[in-house]
Order: structure tokens, then sequence, then C-alpha cells
């Protein structure tokens, strides 16, 4: 099972790149892995806001982030969260 700590440095390992990249502006994990709650057959949700549309790339991203955490990712944009679920969420983001 991949802790927090282990994934947020393996995701800093590649952010420069990653940021460039995709004009990424954050990258926040959420859900069980942000909690602990967390096990081997959990993927990782993680929270990716833009600084301009990146489009189909957003596919690329997510299999980029899989293939650097060897791990089924759940990418979510922020612009596509509803503010009614971004509120239940907002409190367990863990910022890379």
């Amino acid at each position: 099972m991949k802790t927090l700590e282990y994934i947020k440095q393996q995701i800093v390992q590649k952010k420069s790149f990653l940021q460039a990249k995709y004009h990424i502006k954050y990258l926040a994990i959420f859900g069980s892995v942000s909690r602990g709650e967390n096990n081997d057959e959990s993927d990782i949700d993680i929270l990716v806001d833009f600084s301009e549309p990146i489009g189909i790339e957003f596919i690329d991203l997510a299999d980029e982030l899989e293939k650097i955490l060897q791990n089924k990712v759940d990418l979510v944009s922020r612009n596509a969260i509803k503010p009614k679920y971004f509120s239940q969420i907002k409190n367990e983001l863990q910022y890379v």
C-alpha cells in the first residue's frame, strides 16, 4: 500500500516537468489516500487546476500520473467539480 507521503514524493520528483507540459497550477490528493483509509486496491484521487485549457491532453496527464505512481489514478479537474462536491472534499485536500 502506498502512503500519502510516498505518493507526494513521487509527484514532486516530476512536478516541474508536469507543470510545464500540462500548464498545471496545482495538484492535490484527496479521498481515501488523503484520509489514510486506502488499501492495496484503492485508486489515487487527484484534483488538478490548470492555468490554461489543455483539452485532450487531460487524458495524457492521467496516464502519465498512473505511470509515475504505478497505480490507478482518478484525475478530476477543478473546473469540472461542482461546488457542492468541492465543499465536501476541500478539507481533505493534500497539495503537492
